[in-house]
This record gives C-alpha cells, sequence and structure tokens, in this order.
C-alpha cells in the first residue's frame, strides 16, 4: 500500500501579510483504505540564529544559549481518527496569519522571510497523520513566505563620492586615479533596482574590472555578546577590461528575492545591508567603497 501526503496552497505566489488567510488543501493520494488516529495542521515561524566558526573560541561560555526565536506557533485538527478512501482525497484548511497574542520581552512580532548565512527567518506548514502503533505516522511540509505591507516611500538620500589615490591609504606604491560614483539613493525599495552610476576620469594603469557587491551584515547574540559577520550576496560586472575615460557607466541591480529583507534590528539580532563599489587594476590591484544601504519595502514609484 502506497500514501502520499502533500500540501497545496491556493496562492500560487506563497506570500502571505499579516493579518491574511492562508488557505489550502491537504492532499492525501493512496492506492487503499487508510487507517489513521488524526490528522493535524501545524503553521510554525521561527528565527535559526548561529555563531560563526571564527567567534567560537570567543563565545564558547554563551554559544549553547543562542536558540532559536519563536515568532508564531499554531495547531488545528483537521479531521478526527477515522478512515480515508482509496484514491485523492482533498481537505481543505484556513489558518490566520496572525502574531502571538502573549508577548515576551524581546519578541519582535512576524518578520519577513529571510535566507542568510547565520540569521535565517523561516515559516512552514507541517502536517502529521497519527497511525497506529504497527504504522509509522507520515509528515509532510510546505514553506511559505512572509512579507511586510508596502508603506509610502521615504525620501531619496542620494550620493556622491570620489575615489582616488589621495584617498587610499596603503603602504606600497598606489596607481594615480580619479573615480566618481554617484548612487541614486542609499534607502531603497525592495521590489525596485539599486540604481546609479559611476565615470572614470583618469587612471595611470589600466583597468581590469569594475564591480557592484551587495554585502549583508548579520549580527547574532545574546547579553554575553555578540558576533557580526558581512558576506557576499551577489556580485555583478559593470565594467570589464580598461574602460572608456570620461564616459558614466550605469548602476543597475535587481535585489535578489529570499536573500534580502527589510532592515532589521531586533534584541537578539539586527540584518543590515552595504553596497561596494570595486575598482580592480590589471595588476589586480583593489580599491573599494563602501555605502550603507537602507532597505524597505515600500512602495515603488
Amino acid at each position: 500500500m502506497s500514501i502520499n501526503l502533500s500540501i497545496c496552497l491556493k496562492r500560487a505566489s506563497k506570500i502571505y501579510h499579516e493579518g491574511e488567510i492562508i488557505a489550502g488543501v491537504v492532499v492525501v493520494e493512496s492506492s487503499s483504505d487508510v487507517r489513521h488516529e488524526g490528522l493535524s495542521l501545524t503553521m510554525e515561524g521561527c528565527v535559526n540564529l548561529q555563531l560563526s566558526t571564527k567567534n567560537v573560541g570567543i563565545f564558547e561560555a554563551f554559544s549553547n544559549s543562542i536558540k532559536p526565536i519563536n515568532l508564531i506557533n499554531v495547531t488545528v485538527e483537521l479531521a478526527l481518527p477515522g478512515k480515508i478512501p482509496v484514491g485523492i482525497t482533498e481537505i481543505p484548511f484556513e489558518m490566520p496569519l496572525r502574531a502571538r497574542q502573549a508577548v515576551s520581552p524581546g519578541y519582535p512580532g512576524l518578520l519577513e522571510t529571510y535566507h542568510g548565512v547565520f540569521v535565517n527567518i523561516m515559516y512552514t506548514l507541517k502536517c502529521n497523520m497519527k497511525r497506529s502503533f504497527l504504522n509509522k505516522p507520515l509528515f509532510t511540509t510546505c514553506q511559505f513566505f512572509v512579507q511586510y505591507r508596502h508603506q509610502e516611500r521615504p525620501v531619496q538620500k542620494g550620493v556622491r563620492c570620489e575615489m582616488s589615490g589621495a584617498s587610499v591609504r596603503a603602504a606600497g606604491t598606489v596607481p594615480h586615479f580619479s573615480v566618481f560614483a554617484d548612487l541614486t539613493s542609499t534607502v531603497c525599495a525592495l521590489d525596485a533596482p539599486v540604481t546609479g552610476k559611476i565615470r572614470v576620469d583618469e587612471c595611470s594603469v589600466p583597468i581590469k574590472s569594475i564591480e557592484l557587491q551587495l554585502v549583508r551584515v548579520e549580527t547574532c547574540g545574546c547579553a554575553d555578546g555578540y558576533s557580526r559577520d558581512a558576506t557576499e550576496i551577489q556580485n555583478i560586472q559593470i565594467g570589464e577590461g580598461d574602460v572608456v575615460r570620461g564616459r558614466d557607466i550605469p548602476l543597475y541591480m535587481v535585489l535578489p528575492r529570499l536573500f534580502t529583507c527589510p532592515t532589521t534590528t531586533t534584541l537578539n539580532f539586527k540584518i543590515e545591508f552595504e553596497l561596494n563599489i570595486a575598482v580592480i587594476f590589471e595588476d589586480d590591484y583593489l580599491v573599494t567603497e563602501n555605502f550603507p544601504i537602507l532597505l524597505l519595502r515600500c512602495q515603488v514609484v
């Protein structure tokens, strides 16, 4: 006898906002009648925190105290003990997406889904079919995504900087160069691309590449100490080879889904983002300029 258990959501995107109803069906497909001891569905949301290996020696005393942060945990009974007939059976369900009412100190409420390196925010539906002690229980999961509702877009904050040999601190010989970088705004909507431009006015050595890098800065820990780590999300080459002098090169980066979220600060962790503009010379000498950015779930103009 073969039995297949699955969860199918009515919304194809699987994206929900707080206060909405998560609706779908649990599908039981079997080649014969199935006796069970009850069918339940659990909605879970949690934040998993992890310290980087380079900080293990420093934080050995409290590494075990960083436990997952529970955001939501609700269970409903879909079916009482009984029998499911042969074939395909669909059991509908509806569950409201709401934050916990009894909040504990530091409870951040519902946060956006985010997949990072040291911080992960995930929401899942878990269906469990209990069976007699002679048969193994059946279990299946389905991930869904939580997003904030769009807010009004704040005033843009453009930034412009100059990268030159005089501004670089280095022990060796620094090439003579002058590069201007311009970001349209450091306050960015998650659903809109990051834009700007860069211009190389002069450079005494050939340029190998110009790159735009998106970086996440994750901070996690507890009262005994914190671990702060920056890791690359994506890198886009915006100029290849010895680019033409005095000509604007457009910057354009679409922010990846799941690997970015609104800039978040809570009692136990922070998720921040930065942009790096890197100019790589032919001899692999590297010059970078860093721009902290604020990501928001806001309306796109």
